[in-house]
């Protein structure tokens, strides 16, 4: 027999390899998780760890049957820093999937780098509207929310059912306040109410009293929007400040990850979210057990959002037998997925990427002793679109700072 080149020997070495490494299936699934792990998200950001955590924790840390590996990276909830932990995740860690992150503001300047790298990002908490409505990317697939998808059903139940007529907004100034604001203006003044001012404040805000001095005392409510840290400082500074109009904000405002720390101050606040832990429901009692044994305190929202996340994850992974492939062509297939059993309620994605799901009036209360979003109603199976025909709702510009105008602003 002629000897073989080495070229011709190591060929068939790799041949060889190839064949056995098929044979095994892939290797571990990389999941690049991004979040807050430092500055006023913080807290938060370590409940969207836990949800994630502990889904994998209760599957063999396997996801399609396929071992998993999560590798962090800390956004401290700036869009800069956020791209280039992305960058790092993906061209030194190796990450196929990108998983996060909390900030809209992030999640939205990441989305040039996904496209161009074409990997697939599942966004759990993300809620720029836009993301599933003008601007959409075949790359990824939002579990979570968008920004006006709870406080459209939450601007309607202040008019319809607290009878109120007139309301002050105070929000970040940037575009998930704007957008979560937007949602409630658009529904409440159709309804017939009046939104007599607008506060728009940075987004780490300590010391509020420049801005609480602004609200008009004669308002028959005021709408808030803020999360993590800037949430726990507004509550106890309006307080503070002695104001006594009611209080209706967007779900964040009052999230578990922070009403603890809050404490009295966000006592009979009214909010609107897709989630609640004292949700009773079988799904959600067995969420929150779960969580409660491995964590020692009861998920958030953002806990929600990464488990229900990886339950899509992992029903598209089952169904493509562990391979991610073509990730556009995944995200498409991961789109068509229902999550009938999560913890917060049914969940499937509309024909723009979005969920439909319960959004849920809550009332901040005092249960067994510890603070709670108690669900004094529900709105079943909410669009992003909330009631309107999808092409009316975006022939109209996107949810901003000025738009709609405000009907009774001087």
């Amino acid at each position: 027999m002629r000897q073989l080149s080495v070229a011709v020997v190591a060929v068939l070495l790799l041949a060889l390899i190839g064949t056995a490494s098929r044979a095994a299936g892939p290797g571990p699934l990389k999941i690049g998780l991004i979040i807050p792990e430092t500055g006023y998200l913080a807290a938060p950001g370590k409940f969207m760890q836990e949800g994630l955590e502990l889904y994998l924790k209760q599957h063999g840390n396997k996801l399609g049957g396929r071992e998993v590996q999560v590798v962090v990276g800390d956004t401290a909830g700036n869009p800069s820093t956020g791209l280039t932990v992305t960058r790092r995740l993906v061209e030194q860690d190796g990450a196929e999937v990108l998983y996060g992150p909390l900030s809209a503001a992030v999640g939205a300047a990441i989305v040039p780098y996904i496209d161009e790298h074409k990997i697939l990002a599942v966004y759990p908490i993300v809620s720029d509207d836009d993301l599933t409505q003008r601007k959409r990317s075949p790359y990824v697939v939002r579990t979570g929310w968008s920004s006006s998808q709870t406080t459209q059903p939450l601007g309607d139940y202040a008019y319809k059912t607290l009878r109120y007529r007139t309301v002050a907004t105070i929000a970040y100034d940037f575009a998930f306040g704007w957008q979560s604001i937007a949602g409630f203006v658009q529904t409440f003044q159709q309804d017939g109410g009046t939104i007599v001012k607008q506060i728009w404040t940075p987004q780490t805000t300590n010391d509020f009293s420049a801005y609480l001095s602004q609200i008009p005392r004669n308002a028959d409510a005021v709408l808030c929007s803020f999360s993590g840290s800037t949430a726990i400082n507004f509550f106890r500074q309006y307080k503070a400040f002695g104001l006594k109009m009611p209080l209706v904000c967007q779900g964040n405002a009052t999230d578990e990850s922070t009403l603890a720390a809050t404490g009295p101050s966000a006592i009979g606040t009214v909010t609107a979210m897709q989630y609640s832990a004292v949700l009773d429901t079988p799904a959600n009692k067995a969420f929150v057990a779960a969580y409660k044994a491995a964590y020692g305190h009861v998920p958030s929202y953002y806990a929600d959002g990464t488990y229900v996340g990886a339950m899509f994850l992992d029903r598209a992974l089952t169904a493509a037998r562990g391979t991610i492939g073509d990730a556009a062509a995944f995200a498409a297939a991961m789109r068509g997925i229902t999550v009938a059993d999560a913890p917060r309620g049914p969940v499937r994605l509309d024909a723009y990427g979005n969920p439909i799901e319960n959004v849920y009036i809550r009332k901040v209360e005092q249960v067994n002793g510890e603070l709670a979003n108690s669900i004094i109603y529900t709105y079943p199976s909410v669009s992003q679109f909330w009631t309107y025909k999808p092409a009316d709702f975006l022939a109209h510009p996107e949810y901003s700072r000025t738009y709609p105008p405000c009907n009774g602003c001087r």
